[in-house]
Parts: structure tokens; sequence; C-alpha cells
């Protein structure tokens, strides 16, 4: 079965130009007991040695059992379920579990490793959010881990190499090889100066001399990687096992990628969980004479795991640490009638009312023309009602400081433009903004597809100078804002969750919608980016209504007072009722939904609302989209 958010991968393949050669499909144990595990295991049994596999990636730090979340005890008490099963069991994490949430920031990821030794861990390859609290920190983490940390392409400048590159594990007579490999974003996707020292070589090149080094010593080749399956990404994990055979099995994390059975390319599993512990990842192998027989995979989730008890002590454990929290993330700091919208695929994609929040509050603090942050930083949404300063931190959980710089109005258009660079699809580095309105052409080549700038109401000068706040994230070069890099900082100030607190403190009672500050539309005539007068009607970009539920600190320099005060939300344009389905189209190789939308007289957003899709990129070849009727004549 898959999922809104499962990777499609058959589906997918033609529009994303994946081409997975077959998927292997196994099915979990009807019922999650030992009985039921073994049973299922001699049913799908290959010849030999049977060894299991659980995975995990992309935890962040979720740690309490909360839908659709597992938590750490429930997920420990999977683990154990089939260590009882199968002794020859390894339980391995592909990154980004020590950042995320309160629990993990306000002891810079502590809390979690104590968690995972508990939970039993056999290796660990760390992701780019490892790197949030440090480079000298993970170091300090990595020796408290009860388990190895590892990686093959992380090497200092000075060449040494700070972890092991890869471990052999003899399971039951079975030699397995397992190789680390970080995606060498991390160079901007934690913030630059935290891996100041280090580079990320090429993962390709990396894993073709682990293939090399273990083939000969090892029955099974793991590699544990965070490289992800972005489309935008240029390192996956799908470009390593199509250019390096003999990886038997690649346990994949970064990109947030649920795949329900794994995928086989080029001989390789590649299985990914998906995020925040939703999911636990299982691989059976089967080995026999030194070769893997039969191999498959599938995930449980938490209806899968209804009946497994959670593990006590690490429950024990969880909560003494919740405890200890406590005070301090319980104090009531603000309140809201709305709801702020957070979520990841509404921050990454389109304005939401958060965004407008904390952009606002970044300008008010630092007193500037104009603020931008990136919708990767909020990790979280904000329910309507008290807000508690847990809340705020779990929304923004990096411990940012906001800066302010003086940049040009090409810089600030050559800015933006990288934010857009993936629209509609999301993106960490997406600008939310405040002082500043813009629109998006999609059918722009991007660098360019930015158009119709305002600044503080009046057209974007590309020739003049702004101050702008933003985040010492994105004022290093983050998120590849490399037109910030090297600016003098002509101020710092507080964090950005102090400054977001005292800003709602400000406002009373938080009563914030959406207003318009970026929308979608085509480039009028002649546009360099500068405010035109636009020829067409414009559709503001406002994220959809989330249902999910939220997903990490500094004192604050107290801020000068300012006398500049954030643009008084314009009223948004009255959304346009979304028409009713009279056709339908069949979905080609090749089509997106902006290019079918183009074809049929109408918007992307239009189809997306009218078929209930939650991404604008997930379409497949042979789905069934359904038209508005004034777009029907021109579908026939």
């Amino acid at each position: 079965m898959f999922t809104k958010k499962t990777f499609l991968s058959f589906a997918a393949s033609a529009l994303l130009t994946l081409s997975f050669s077959s998927v292997l499909s196994a099915a979990a144990p009807s019922t999650l007991t030992i009985e039921g595990i073994n049973q299922q295991a001699q049913q799908d049994a290959g010849t030999g040695t049977h060894i299991t596999l659980l995975h995990t990636n992309d935890v962040h730090a979720h740690a309490t059992e909360a839908t659709p979340y597992m938590g750490y005890a429930k997920l420990s008490g999977i683990a154990n379920l089939y260590r009882e099963a199968n002794p020859n069991t390894l339980l391995l994490d592909a990154g980004d579990q020590i950042h995320g949430t309160s629990f993990a920031t306000l002891v810079k990821g502590e809390s979690v490793i104590q968690t995972m030794n508990l939970m039993g861990y056999a290796a660990m390859e760390p992701g780019n959010h490892e790197f949030d609290y440090g480079y000298d920190r993970l170091l300090e983490l990595s020796k408290m881990a009860n388990f190895p940390i590892i990686s093959s392409n992380i090497v200092e400048k000075n060449g040494k190499a700070p972890f092991e590159p890869y471990i052999i594990r003899e399971v039951d007579g079975v030699k397995i090889g397992i190789f680390g490999l970080e995606t060498p974003e991390t160079a901007y996707k934690t913030n630059p100066k935290n891996v100041t020292n280090i580079e990320f070589t090429d993962p390709t090149v990396a894993a073709k001399k682990m293939v090399a080094e273990l083939q000969g010593k090892v029955d099974v080749i793991v590699a544990l990687g965070h490289l992800g399956l972005d489309q935008s990404s240029t390192d996956t994990s799908l470009k390593v096992v199509k250019e390096v055979p003999g990886i038997d099995v690649f346990i994949d994390g970064h990109s947030h990628t649920l795949l329900e059975n794994g995928q086989t390319e080029n001989g390789t599993l590649i299985a990914s969980t998906g995020e925040y512990g939703e999911h636990m990842g299982v691989i059976d192998l089967w080995v026999d004479g030194g070769k893997v027989t039969k191999k498959q995979a599938y995930v449980l989730d938490e209806k899968a795991a209804a009946n497994v008890t959670p593990d006590p002590k690490v429950a024990a454990l969880v909560d003494s640490i919740q405890e200890s929290q406590k005070s301090i993330l319980e104090e009531t700091v603000a309140e809201s009638s709305v709801k702020l919208d957070g979520e990841r695929t509404q921050v990454r994609a389109g304005e939401t009312n958060l965004g407008d929040l904390l952009t606002d509050a970044m300008r008010k603090t630092a007193g500037t023309d104009v603020a931008i942050t990136n919708g990767g930083g909020i990790r979280a949404s904000i329910a309507a009602g008290k807000v508690t300063k847990g809340d705020v931190i779990t929304v923004l959980p990096f411990g940012n400081l906001i800066v302010s710089i003086n940049v040009t109005g090409a810089e600030l258009l050559a800015a933006l433009n990288n934010g857009a660079s993936d629209f509609p699809n999301e993106k960490g580095a997406f600008t939310q903004v405040s002082g500043i309105t813009y629109k998006i052409d999609t059918a722009k080549e991007k660098g360019k597809r930015v158009h119709s700038v305002t600044v503080g109401g009046k057209p974007l000068d590309l020739k003049a100078t702004y101050s702008l706040a933003t985040n010492d994230f994105m004022a290093v070069g983050g998120d590849e804002y490399t037109m910030f890099k090297g600016k003098a900082q002509t101020g710092i100030y507080g964090s950005l969750d102090e400054a977001l607190i005292e800003y709602m403190q400000s406002l009373g009672k938080v009563n914030i919608k959406t207003d318009g500050r970026i929308a979608e539309a085509p480039t009028p005539a002649s546009s360099t980016g500068e405010a035109t007068t636009p020829a067409t009607p414009v559709k503001p970009v406002p994220a959809k209504p989330s249902t999910t539920k939220p997903a990490t600190p500094a004192k604050p320099v107290p801020a000068k007072p300012s006398t500049t005060k954030p643009a008084k939300p314009a009223k948004p344009a009255p959304a346009k009722p979304v028409p009713a389905a009279s056709d339908v189209y069949v979905v080609k190789a090749g089509d997106t939904l902006y290019s079918i939308a183009v074809d049929h007289g109408t918007t992307w957003k239009v189809l997306r609302d009218l078929n209930d899709l939650t991404n604008a990129h997930w379409i497949y070849p042979g789905q069934k989209i359904k038209l508005p009727a004034m777009t029907a004549t021109a579908a026939s």
C-alpha cells in the first residue's frame, strides 16, 4: 500500500526519472508477536541463515508516542520483539536523530544518545542535523555512544577521518560489513560555521572504495547513508547504487522518504522509513555460502504495532528526562486564537501565518527594512490556545540568533530566487518574508522566477541598499544563500525563539492570517524583479491547511528599541472556489501538474485542490486527474 507521504516508486519513476528496476513486495506479519514474526519469516524464507536488519531515519528526537509518532519506547519494544524472534537482528540508524525537539536541544543531544544506548543500536550514520550543535559537540556525543558512529566520506581538512568508515559484525557466522555515507549537502544544511574544518567527499567515490575494501572480507555489504532521494539533490542513494555495484542493502535517510516495501536498483535494495519515528523499517536477508539468496523489506507503523508493549526501561528514561525539563517547557508565554502553521509541506512551499509572524518578529527586533528566514528552519506548528515555551522551542529548535546585514536590491532579488528555485515543490530554503512582497513565475528558469518585488510597499530598487534581518545560519551562506556570505553584521540580537515569544507577547492575543506577501503570477512584460503593475490577476500562495501534529535555544541580547514597525497586513484576496470536475486527464510519462494545468487553461493549485493532492509533484503515469468544468473543452 502507498500513502500520500510514500515515495511513489512506480508512479514517480517516469516523472522523477528515477527508473527503479523492481519492487520487492513483502508483507508485515499479520500479528506482531514472536509467533507471528516467525511464521511470516518461514513463509517468505530464502535459503541459508536468516538475518534481520531493523532501521530508523530522520526521527528528529520525537521521543514520545503521539499519533502518528511511535516514540522511543514503542520503537524499542518492537526491536526487542524482533530480537526475541530472531537473535540475528541488528538495529541501525541512518541519521538525524539528535536534533529536532526540545527533548534533545535543551541538552544538546545527550538525551537522545542515552536513549539510543538503552535501545541497543548497533551503528549510526550521522545526518546533517547531527552537526547542529557543532562538530566538536558531535565528537563529544560519539564518545558517549555505546555504538559506533560511522562515515566514510567525512574528512577533516588536515586529512584525518574523525569516524570509522565501516564496521564488520559477525552474526551467526555471517559477516556483515556496514559503511556510512553522509550527504555533501551538510556543508550548507547545517550552519556552515559548524563544519568549517571538515569536508564531505563524493559519496559515490567513497562507496566504490568501501565496496572494494569489504568484498572478500564479508558476506553482506550494507550502506548506511544519509543521502535521500530528493529530485533536487545531486548525490542520492539512487545515484550511488546505480554507479556502485556490490551493495546488498542501502539504508537511507535525509529526504524523509517512505519506501513501504523497499526498492531495488542494480541489485541493491534501498530502504527508508519516512520521518519522526512514524515507522520502524524491517529488512529480512537470507545468506547461504557467502551470498545473499533473498532480501525483502517492509515497514511497521503505529497500527501494526498497536499491541506491542513499549520498552519499560526506555519509557522510564524518557520520562525522567522530560520531568527534568518540565518546569522550563511548560511555562505559558503567549496565547494564539488561531493555529500557527509551521508544517513541513507548507513552510517549504508557500506563505504561512507562522512564517509571517516569525519574520515580523525578526524585523521588529532588529529594526530593519526587511526580514527573511528559511522555511526549513520552522519545524512545527503551534495549536490555537495557550502557547508554552516548549511549543516555541519545538518550532525553532536550532538556537539561531537574529543578525542584521546590509544588502543591495540585486542581492535581495537573488536571495528570493534561491528560495523559489524549486517552487511549487518543497525546499528548505524557501523564503518566508516581512517587509517584502514578491511573485513567482514557475514558467521561468531557476534564478529568474521572482518578479514584482516590493519593499515597504515600494518597487524594489536593484541598486539601493536595504537593511536585512535574517538568522545566523543564512547570514553565513547556509541553504545556499551565498549572496549573504561575508557580509559585515550590523547587529546581533537574541535567539529566534526569544524574539518570537517577545513579539507574540507584544501583540496580546495573536490572531494573524496570511496577507498575500508571496504570490504566484506570470511575469509582466519587461519585468527584471523590480515591481511593475501585473498584467494578470495574481494568486496568493498561502499554504494549505494541515492536520499533522508538531515535530529546538540561547538567551537573547536585548534588542534595541525600534521605531520601525512591520507593515500592516493587507487583506488577502478572497480565494476563488474550486470549479466542479467535469472531465479527467490521464497522466502521461513526463507530465507535471503545472504542464497539465497550462495545457488545460487552469492552474496547478486548482488541480491540486480539486484532486486532493498533497504535493504538486506526486502524480504518476496512468493516474486520472480531474479537470475543472470550465476546462473540459480544452481537454477534449
